[in-house]
Order: C-alpha cells, then structure tokens, then sequence
C-alpha cells in the first residue's frame, strides 16, 4: 500500500462512503481518520497534508471497509454521543439516538430542581443512556434500570463507571419492571416499537447489527405499551411522571393506551423534526 497524505485518504474515502449510500461521507472519514490516528484533532488538522503512517493507513483503511460495508459508526468506534455523556456501544445494545434526547428534555422540564432527590426507573434500560444522562442532571437522584439481556446490563454498567454514576445507580435483570417495587419520582422507557414486519425492511446498520430484541414491538410495535403504563400506574409515587419514547405514527394508540389506564393527564411530546415522540403520563394519588 503506497503511502498517500490524509488529505487524499479522507477524500478518497469519502467518496467511497459516499457510494455505499451514506449521507454524512465526509464527516464519517474525518471521524474514522481521527479513530485511526494516534494525535489530538489539533494536532491532525496541521498534519493533513503529511503521508499517512503505514499502520495509521492499514488501521484507516480497515475502518472504512466495514463502514463501506455498513457496520454502524458506533460499533467502529466503539462509542456513541448521548446528551452530555460518552457512551460504549456494542451489538448487544441500540446505538443511542439524538432523538431520545427529547425524553432528557422532557424530564428536565418537569423536574426543575436539580437538587431533588429523584427516585428514577428507567426501564428496558439497554445501555443505560436515558438513566445515566439524567443522573448526571439531578446530582442528588438515585436510579434502578433493568433489562432482560445480560449483554445489554453489562454495557450499561460500564457506562456507568466510565460516566462516574455507577455509585447512584442500580442494574436489575428483570422482564420490563417484573419483581420492582417501591415508588419513584420518574418512570423512563425506550421500549422496542417497530413493527415485526417493518424491521427486516429497516437501513443495514439497524436490521443486521443492532439488536432485534431492542427493536422490535411485536406485530404492530406497539404491544409493550399497555403493560408499561400499568407498571408506571403501580409504581409512580403520588405527582411523579412517566416518560415512554414512541414510535413517529403512535401518538393516538399512546394517549388512547394512557387514558384507559386510568391516567389523570397524557400528553404527546414532539421531537425536533415535528415527529411524536414521547409519551407523558401522570395518575391521580
């Protein structure tokens, strides 16, 4: 492999990338670059026009190649941006999604004080993105988050430590909130809720390396819902809220689930694009 200047290798990759379908080619590589070399972003930017290092070239290209081949950028780099926190990611969880962010928004907005000692469930937690991001906004709150996947629950824990939260937070295997009990202020889920028939048509770095388990929401991806709002009704401390992540076109089914639950208010929440995204629900008591 001749040597080539980063330049030319980030450009070279980027229509690579490009022709493989992905949107944000440039960026990728520039991404993908830094991941391969070993200097500080500054210090890369001054040394673009330099020939590439034999192993930061082979390393380089080794990344590109599966990102060609559409492994997700998470799983490459073996991290993910969440709200403030960096976060490990692995096939064993969903890659976190900016989207998600709005359920942080959300809460945030609910529980002005960031002093209270919020008692937090975040449930069907995979790795553990919605807990850990509100930890680290409420310094005095304590969390319990389950899952069902062990692999899941391991990811979660080292996000934990890697964050500095593990100490205000507790990991449970369980089936959605199966054996919690106690009361909490706040109630959190990004449950699966695509449709079993609409997964297998989904992009290749969803369908073939993201977990189904963590994806799909039965026949109209919708089932998990009923069943949550029970549990948010049995386990929501009197004025505490529930937060549930939804599906573009569930808003109706989850205002209509909510209400026959018994809420006192349920509400839709829209993210950024204008899409619904999360559902709001609170019980009287």
């Amino acid at each position: 492999m001749s040597p080539v200047t980063r330049s030319e290798n980030v450009r070279l990759a980027t229509e690579r990338l490009r022709n493989a379908g992905l949107d944000d080619a440039a960026d990728e590589a520039r991404r993908l670059l830094h991941a391969a070399s070993d200097l500080s972003p500054a210090r890369l930017l001054t040394e673009m026009s330099a020939l590439m290092p034999a192993p930061e070239q082979t390393l380089f290209e080794r990344y590109v190649t599966r990102r060609e081949q559409r492994e997700p950028l998470s799983h490459i780099l073996g991290t993910q941006p969440f709200w403030t926190l960096d976060l490990k990611v692995t096939r064993d969880v969903l890659t976190p999604r900016a989207d998600t962010e709005t359920l942080i928004e959300a809460a945030l907005s609910a529980f002005d004080d960031r002093a209270a000692p919020l008692k937090i469930l975040d449930i069907a937690t995979g790795s553990g993105a919605i807990i850990l991001a509100l930890l680290s906004e409420y310094g005095n709150a304590q969390g319990l988050a389950t899952d069902i996947s062990d692999a899941a629950l391991d990811v979660a824990r080292e996000n934990a430590e890697f964050t500095g939260l593990a100490e205000r937070v507790r990991f449970l295997h369980a089936s959605w909130a199966d054996g919690v009990t106690g009361r909490f202020d706040l109630v959190v889920s990004n449950p699966p809720y695509i449709a079993a028939s609409v997964v297998d048509t989904l992009e290749p770095e969803v369908r073939v390396h993201e977990p189904r388990l963590a994806l799909e929401g039965g026949e109209t991806g919708f089932e998990p819902y009923p069943h949550l709002i029970a549990e948010a009704s049995r386990l929501l401390a009197p004025g505490g809220l529930a937060l549930f992540e939804i599906g573009y076109d569930q808003g109706e089914w989850a205002v209509d689930a909510a209400q026959k639950a018994g809420a006192k208010t349920a509400r839709i929440i829209k993210d950024l694009a204008g899409h619904d995204r999360v559902l709001s629900v609170q019980f009287a008591g």
